[in-house]
């Protein structure tokens, strides 16, 4: 089941790489990995996204909370949450026909074309993990992909 694990930690040299290598150490798998500063510069949120049953990710967190660096560990997947994806897409578009049917697309998933040139668009999609599958999926259907970069998830709780 995918799971995703809020982590307070140390903003400084060398906190990140100790929670990576327990990762690699237990042979978990990271799914996809966001990190930044919290509103307290010398905080880092770390937002891993996961798969594994309710047993495994309570080893996960309980080895986590042993590590020095980190203040909390919160699994939120079952909490009431907020989460967000990042989707940034280059597209070729052949025919003008096509690039009505990206627009319907970018209706539906308030999506927006960020730069274009020579039948080639960027574009941005944000929304939870489900949206950004869900339009990727629809996506390599009708257009040929160029490249793509997603931000992995983010999240905060809702309480």
């Amino acid at each position: 089941m995918r799971r995703i694990l809020s982590i307070l930690l140390e903003n400084e040299s060398g906190a990140l790489s100790r929670v990576i290598g327990l990762f690699s150490q237990r042979g978990y798998n990271i799914d996809s990995l966001t990190v930044a500063p919290t509103e307290n510069n010398k905080i880092s949120r770390l937002t891993i996204q996961t798969f594994g049953n309710k047993k495994t990710i309570e080893q996960i967190e309980k080895q986590l909370q042993k590590l020095i660096d980190v203040h909390q560990v919160i699994e939120i997947t079952n909490k009431s949450y907020i989460e967000r994806e990042i989707l940034l897409i280059r597209i070729k578009i052949h025919e003008f026909k096509k690039l009505h049917e990206i627009n319907q697309l970018l209706d539906i998933y308030q999506g927006i074309i960020i730069d274009c040139s020579s039948k080639k668009y960027i574009i941005q999609i944000s929304g939870t993990n489900h949206i950004v599958d869900s339009f990727l999926k629809i996506i390599k259907k009708s257009f040929k992909i160029i490249e793509l970069s997603r931000s992995g998830v983010i999240s905060i709780n809702c309480h």
